[in-house]
C-alpha cells in the first residue's frame, strides 16, 4: 500500500493494521503530519498543528505496542479536534482571532473519550467564528477551503474537520452540529457525518446552553468509521442534565446487518422555506429510487416545519451572545447576531415555541422509520461569496441554504449525511437520513446498506491524491 492509499484507508483498517503490528502509530502519525505540512497551507483545515505532542504520543504508543496484549479500539490512529472544543495544553480559539493564544487547561468530555479510545491528536481544526455560520472563514484566520475545489467552502462550522478527512489529512475527525454543522460540511466535502440524538453525547464539563440543539458527532469517509467513532463518543458523564441510555448493541454492529424493509418518507421541499434546486432534487429522488430498489417503501411527504425559523434563530442568536465575547472581538456578522439576542424572557419564549413545534416534527415519525431529505437546498458556495452582504442579507442566505438541517437540532432527532454524487461544478452532493428518537442504529444500518450498494469512498479529491 502506498502512502496515499494508507492516508485514505479507513480508521478501522488503520487500527487493525496497528493491532496486527503491520503499521506503527509513529509511521501513521508522521504520514499525516507530512500531508498536513504539504496541503494545509492551501486548505486551511487546521488552525493549530500539534506536531510535537502528536509525535511524542505516537512514539510512546509505538513502544507500548511492543508489549501490549489489550488495546483500546483506535489505538495509535491519528485524529483531530474542532477548535470549539478544549484540549488540555492546546490553543482553543473558538474561531476568535484575539483568542488564538489561549491555552486550554482541561479536556472536554468528548476529547477525554477520544484519548481513552487510543487516538493521537494531530491538532485543532478550523471552525467558523464561535461556530455560528455554515462556512469556515473566521476573521484573522485563513479560510478553510474545499479539497475538491479550493475556490469553494468546505462548509461550517465543522469545515476544517470535514476538509481534513476529505483531503486525507486524517481518516476520521470530531465535529459538532448546532444547525447542520456536521451534516453540511459532510455534504460539501463528500464524506459521512452523524448528528446524534439529543443526549447521546455528553457536553461535559461546560454543559449545554442552547436547550439541546447542539451536539458533538463524528465525521469519516465510511459509515462504519463514523458509527465506530459514535460508539467511542457516546455515554453519560457524571452530572449530565439529560442523557440517553447506551444502545443495546454498539452502533458499529448496525453497519453489519442490513435493515428489514423500512417505511421511508422523502421530500425535496422544506416547508415553509421551499424547494431544493434542480441538481439537489435530482439526487434526492435518485436516492429514493435506489432505497426502493433495496426493498424499502418510499412515500413523498415531509413534516410541517412552519413557525420554527423565528424561535430557532432567536436561540441561535442567544448562543452567540452567551459566548461572552465583546462585540469588538467579533466579526460584524456575529456582533450583529449577538445584538439581536434580546432578553432572557425572549429566549425562554423561543424555547417554548421550538419545543411545541418539535413535538409536531417528532409525531411525524410515528408513521415512518426514516426521512430522506437534502442536506442543503443548493450546492456549495464559494469562499467569500456572501462577504459583502449585510448581516440581515447574510442571515436570509444562510436560512435559504441550510433549511433542511435545523429542524432536527430543534427536535433532537438523529440524522446521518452521506455523499451520493457530484454537482455541475464537480463538488460532492449529499443527502441526509433522519431517524426516530434515539434511533441512530436504524439510520446507520440504512446508510451502510446504501453505501455497500453504491460505494463512494474510492473517490478522492484530485489535489489530494499524490504521494
Amino acid at each position: 500500500m502506498n502512502s496515499t492509499d494508507l492516508a485514505f484507508a479507513s480508521a478501522l483498517d488503520q487500527a487493525r493494521s496497528i493491532r496486527d503490528r503491520v503499521l506503527s502509530p509513529l509511521e501513521l502519525t508522521q504520514l499525516y503530519l507530512d500531508r498536513i505540512a504539504r496541503l494545509n497551507p492551501q486548505l486551511g483545515s487546521f488552525f493549530h498543528i500539534a506536531a510535537e505532542s502528536a509525535i511524542a504520543d505516537a512514539k510512546a504508543k509505538t513502544e507500548t505496542l511492543a508489549t501490549a496484549t489489550e488495546l483500546p479500539p483506535f489505538f495509535g490512529v491519528p485524529t483531530a479536534i474542532k477548535d470549539l472544543n478544549a484540549v488540555a495544553g492546546m490553543p482553543v480559539s473558538y474561531g476568535v482571532a484575539c483568542h488564538k493564544n489561549e491555552i486550554a487547561a482541561y479536556d472536554d468530555g468528548v476529547v477525554a473519550r477520544l484519548k481513552q479510545a487510543g487516538f493521537i491528536l494531530l491538532g485543532k481544526t478550523a471552525t467558523s467564528e464561535v461556530g455560528s455560520l455554515p462556512y469556515s472563514e473566521s476573521p484573522g484566520f485563513a479560510p478553510a477551503r474545499n479539497p475538491w475545489n479550493p475556490d469553494y467552502t468546505p462548509g461550517g462550522s465543522s469545515g476544517g474537520a470535514a476538509a481534513a478527512v476529505a483531503a486525507g489529512l486524517c481518516a476520521i475527525a470530531q465535529g459538532s452540529d448546532g444547525g447542520g454543522s456536521i451534516r453540511g460540511p459532510a455534504c460539501c466535502c463528500g464524506i459521512v457525518g452523524i448528528k446524534p440524538a439529543r443526549g447521546r453525547i455528553s457536553y461535559a464539563p461546560a454543559g449545554d446552553h442552547q436547550n439541546g440543539i447542539a451536539t458533538n458527532g463524528p465525521l469519516a469517509r465510511t459509515v462504519a468509521d463514523a458509527a465506530a467513532l459514535l460508539d467511542v463518543m457516546s455515554g453519560y458523564i457524571t452530572g449530565d442534565p439529560y442523557w440517553l441510555p447506551a444502545p443495546e448493541t454498539p452502533f458499529l454492529e448496525a453497519t453489519r446487518q442490513p435493515p428489514a424493509p423500512l417505511r421511508i418518507a422523502f421530500s425535496t421541499d422544506v416547508p415553509p422555506i421551499g424547494e431544493a434546486v434542480a441538481v439537489t432534487q435530482k439526487f434526492v429522488r435518485q436516492t429514493a429510487h435506489r432505497l426502493q430498489d433495496l426493498g424499502h417503501h418510499l412515500e413523498e411527504t415531509c413534516p410541517d416545519f412552519s413557525g420554527l425559523v423565528e424561535p430557532f434563530v432567536k436561540i441561535w442568536q442567544a448562543g452567540v451572545s452567551a459566548t461572552g465575547f465583546p462585540p469588538e472581538a467579533l466579526s460584524p456578522m456575529n456582533a450583529w447576531i449577538a445584538a439581536q439576542a434580546g432578553t432572557a424572557g425572549d429566549y425562554l419564549r423561543a424555547v417554548g415555541q421550538m419545543q411545541f413545534i418539535s413535538r409536531r416534527i417528532v409525531a411525524f415519525f410515528e408513521n415512518f422509520d426514516a426521512l430522506l431529505l437534502p442536506v442543503y437546498l443548493h450546492p456549495t458556495i464559494r469562499v467569500g461569496e456572501w462577504a459583502d452582504l449585510s448581516p440581515q442579507e447574510t442571515l436570509e442566505k444562510v436560512i435559504g441554504w441550510v433549511a433542511p438541517c435545523p429542524p432536527f437540532n430543534a427536535s433532537g432527532l438523529p440524522a446521518i449525511a452521506f455523499p451520493v454524487g457530484f454537482d455541475d461544478n464537480g463538488l460532492p452532493v449529499g443527502v441526509q437520513l433522519v431517524g426516530k428518537p434515539a434511533a441512530e442504529a436504524t439510520i446507520i444500518a440504512l446508510a451502510a446498506q446504501f453505501e455497500a450498494a453504491y460505494p463512494w469512498s474510492q473517490h478522492r479529491p484530485p489535489s489530494s491524491d499524490t504521494n
